[in-house]
């Protein structure tokens, strides 16, 4: 059986993706040296990633577009954080057209205040979502209030 492809035990989890993307029945050995700690695979991978990203039920996903020369995380997270919302998570991916897709958390029920903002510093905002959980809580307090009211 050939040697599986090794990564370093503090190679972040993020880096580690693409090796295992690449490598043959997508299985990487983990390794110092010649000493093999453990293995890597999808699954094994996937719960790791699921770690990174805390659940929220108080928050809302924004992507926004731009050209690689206008990002700037910093720019962002103000942008975020000038509309009294939390940057939780920010990934940035490249697009069709050679366009950047940055994909934010962020701390807040609503985002359109956030949205308007990002859009204000020049970001294009192309989806804007909040938490099913949120979305479920609403429902709930209204077709309480509705009860409340019938009741009456």
């Amino acid at each position: 059986m050939p040697a599986l492809r090794r990564v370093s035990p503090d190679m972040p989890l993020l880096e580690v993706l693409p090796h295992l993307l690449d490598a043959p029945g997508r299985v990487l050995d983990v390794g110092e040296g010649e000493e093999t700690l453990g293995r890597i695979d999808e699954v094994s991978l996937l719960e790791g990633l699921g770690r990174l990203i805390a659940p929220r039920d108080d928050s809302s996903v924004l992507v926004v577009e731009c050209a690689p020369h206008d990002y700037s995380a910093s720019v962002i997270a103000h942008a975020v954080e000038d509309v009294d919302a939390h940057l939780v998570d920010l990934i940035s991916h490249p697009a069709s057209e050679g366009l950047l897709h940055v994909t934010l958390r962020i701390r807040a029920t609503d985002a359109t205040r956030a949205a308007m903002n990002l859009e204000r510093y020049g970001y294009r905002v192309i989806e804007s979502q909040r938490s099913a959980d949120v979305d479920n809580a609403i429902l709930a307090e209204r077709l309480a209030s509705l009860q409340a009211l019938m009741n009456v």
